[in-house]
């Protein structure tokens, strides 16, 4: 039953990725070959880059539809509000942000739904959809939180699949490249991760240069 709420929303295969490994070295020399004019990596076989298309395809994500955009509002009444809307309870927050929401806590109640009723099933899938957004789709440093900006997306839960999540999610990953490659950040790594090596799927070009040691690496990549 809730694989097809999940299916109906658009996240059954995105919400099937469980543990990400990384390969820390290959990334840091990536990010060292990330180029912001042309949003690729300059490898020795030429440019390569992430596109809508591998998303839609690692992902199972929508990449048509509506934008996900909206208001941020940190106001104390509007995530109480949005909260009870989405999770049905009242949220824990992180203590140095009251934007944020802590995904151990969204991970709990998710667990402890009944799945006795339609409403209870939906709650479930909103929980499943908000850790995924927070843990892989728009990690941030911390990849314990999640922005409460979301919230609203999900109230009407026939309309979660109408937003082109899939652009958004390829939009993050250049911002943070763009980001990383200026400073020493690693938020994008899980979706880069899926994205280069796929959740099923290899990036052959890619998959030589795994296991090589960084400091080899990055001279290896020119």
């Amino acid at each position: 039953m809730v694989k097809n709420y999940l299916r109906a929303t658009g996240f059954y295969h995105v919400s099937r990725i469980w543990v990400i490994k990384g390969f820390h070295p290959l990334l840091a020399a990536l990010v060292e070959r990330w180029r912001l004019e042309t949003h690729t990596f300059v490898l020795p076989v030429g440019e390569i880059t992430v596109t809508l298309e591998d998303v839609a395809h690692i992902f199972g994500l929508p990449i048509d539809g509506k934008p996900v955009s909206g208001w941020t509002d940190s106001s104390s009444d509007f995530v109480q509000s949005q909260s009870m809307a989405v999770f049905g309870r009242e949220p824990v927050l992180s203590s140095n942000s009251k934007s944020y929401i802590k995904l151990g806590w969204v991970r709990r109640i998710r667990d402890a739904e009944p799945l006795d009723t339609e409403e209870s099933i939906r709650r479930y899938v909103r929980c499943q959809i908000f850790c995924v957004l927070g843990s892989t789709l728009f990690t941030d440093k911390s990849t314990v939180y999640a922005h409460t900006k979301y919230l609203p997306l999900f109230r009407d839960f026939e309309q979660i699949h109408t937003y082109s999540w899939g652009s958004a999610c390829l939009a993050h990953l250049y911002r943070a490249l763009c980001r990383a490659s200026r400073y020493d950040r690693r938020r994008w790594m899980a979706l880069l991760i899926c994205c280069l090596f796929g959740h099923g799927s290899e990036c052959r070009v890619l998959h030589r240069y795994r296991d090589i040691p960084f400091h080899l690496l990055r001279y290896q990549l020119p």
